[in-house]
């Protein structure tokens, strides 16, 4: 498996470096930098930091993801349900964690708040065309593939 080399400035004492559950592990869990517990009202979103800021090399970018446990166990998920961190980005990663239940929640302090996935991208460079070639599927939207 190739890995990628990632600078990671800590930007407090207290913040965590992303780890992996396990050796296969395609995200590696970011941590909640935050002295106190924060509570996450019903319906709330809140943003919450890491206390961490990459160096994401040219060509890849940062997806953040939810991590499951946190998302069927206490109902917490990113907002924007995958955030982006460009590689041009210095600042710190922040998760805004949306709170999906009726209930108030808590994030506790280093609790694991959401999964961070380094991918390769490619740039595209858009051409205006006047048609686009067929195919079998054509212009079926949402749930028309497999109908007959």
């Amino acid at each position: 498996m190739k890995t990628e080399i990632i600078n990671i400035k800590k930007l407090s004492e207290s913040a965590i470096i992303p780890t992996y559950g396990t050796e296969y592990s395609a995200g590696a869990d970011l941590y909640a930098d935050i002295k106190e517990n924060i509570t996450i009202k019903a319906h709330e979103t809140v943003l919450v930091k890491t206390g961490l800021a990459l160096e994401i090399p040219i060509g890849f970018a940062g997806l953040i993801y939810a991590r499951s446990g946190l998302a069927s166990k206490k109902g917490l998920a990113p907002a924007n349900k995958v955030g982006v961190i460009d590689a041009d980005y210095r600042g710190e990663i922040m998760v805004a964690l949306h709170n999906h239940t009726n209930e108030d929640k808590i994030i506790e302090p280093q609790e694991r708040i959401a999964q961070l996935v380094i991918t390769p991208f490619l740039k595209a460079d858009f051409k205006e065309v006047d048609n686009l070639s067929t195919t079998i599927r054509g212009e079926g939207g949402f749930g028309s593939t497999g109908q007959k």
